[in-house]
This record gives structure tokens, sequence and C-alpha cells, in this order.
């Protein structure tokens, strides 16, 4: 029974949960526009607003990078750069361990700021609101793996937790073994994880695919005084 489980949610739901995450954000954006929005109420409680974006938004932009890349960069290519594989689980636990706790200040503020200001909870919906709860029980669990990770320096689930990802972004089978005997955290952290991408195309988490990156790359503009040029 267990092993059963194992491959419904760790070997075939990440292939549920991905195609209606992209499909889902592509569908949304070409119907329905006008909710391609953040749903800004920047008006009420600005400060706690403005702090609370600002480290919520530092935080999860290096622990989506830093997830993305640890987990899914081939060991070969670590060991290749000289990087051992208990010299890059400390390296992750230091650094996630700094942004999750910027991240876990910012977005308990934005949780508080949404759920205690009476006039923001009434202009929010429901997925706006569980969206956030989601998000902070996900960092929650995220930090709550540090001391298991501590726990074993050697770095071996660290390894299977790669695995498993590589795994399944390859299509290769046998991806739920590698996570069938890791610690709870870790495989609560992944399931969460993956109902987060689930919802993502009906939140307001679609602005991400908004961000202005092209704004990096603009020519300049060019501004000219009112007259000028004219004889």
């Amino acid at each position: 029974m267990q092993s059963f489980v194992d491959q419904a949610v760790f070997g075939i739901f990440p292939y549920v949960a991905l195609p209606v995450f992209l499909a889902g954000s592509l569908i949304r954006f070409d119907r329905e526009q006008y909710g391609w929005r953040s749903g800004s109420s920047q008006m009420l409680r600005s400060m706690q607003l403005r702090w609370g974006s600002i480290l919520f938004h530092v935080g999860i932009l290096f622990l989506f990078v830093g997830h993305f890349i640890g987990l899914l960069t081939p060991h070969s290519v670590y060991i290749a750069l000289g990087l051992s594989v208990p010299a890059k689980q400390m390296l992750a636990i230091v650094s996630g361990g700094v942004f999750g706790a910027l991240c876990f200040v910012g977005l308990t503020l934005l949780v508080h700021r949404r759920l205690f200001d009476v006039r923001i909870r009434k202009t929010s919906s429901a997925m706006d609101i569980a969206i956030l709860l989601l998000l902070w029980l996900q960092l929650v669990l995220g930090l709550v793996t540090i001391p298991y990770s501590l726990g074993h320096p050697d770095g071996e689930v660290m390894l299977k937790l790669a695995d498993w990802a590589q795994h399944i972004v390859t299509f290769r089978s046998g991806a739920a073994d590698f996570v069938a005997d890791v610690a709870w955290p870790y495989r609560a952290h992944l399931v969460l994880g993956m109902v987060i991408f689930l919802l993502f195309p009906f939140s307001r988490l679609v602005h991400i695919w908004s961000a202005p990156v092209g704004y990096v790359f603009r020519r300049y503009q060019v501004v000219r005084r009112r007259g000028a040029g004219l004889i």
C-alpha cells in the first residue's frame, strides 16, 4: 500500500501538476488577461506591504533559483567544479537558511496584513488567502528540513531529492523510489510544492510570468527639452 501511495504521489502527481501549471498559465494569459495581475492593495497599510513585499520577493526569488539549480544540476557538474557533496549541502543550508528567514519575515507580514486588516480581507478572494497560507506553510516546511539536513552532513538525502527531480523532468521511471525513505518534512515539502504548481494558474501568482525582464535590456530613452532642435 505504501509503495502504491508513493508511486501515485511522487511518480504520477508531478505529471498532473506540471502540465496544469504550464497549460493553465498559457490558457489564462490567452483568455483572461484582465485578471492577469497581482491584485495590489498598496493604499492600505503601505508600510507593512512595502517591507513585507521586499523581504518576501528577495527571499523567494533566491530560494526558487537555488532550488532550481540545486535540484536539476547533475551531480557530476558540481564534482567537476571542485564542489563536494557535503560542501554543496552546507552551502544550501546556510544560504537557504538566510534567505528563508528573510522570506519568512516578509511573508508573515503579508499574511498578517491580509488576515487581520478587515478592509484588505474583505477585498481578498478565497484564493488570495489560500495561496498566501500555502506559501507560508511551504516556507515553514522548508525551514524545518534544515535541522534534518544538519543531521546527515554527508548530503545523501540531498542527492536523493535531486535524483527524484531529475528523473521527473527527464521522464525516467523509478523517480518515486528515491524519496520513499526520506524524512517526512522533505516529503511534505515536495507534495505541497506540487500542489502550489497545480494551483498556480488559478491564483494571482500568474503575475510572475509578467516580470519585466526586458526592462533591464531596453534601449536608452532619448529625452529632449521641449522645443529643442526647433529653429
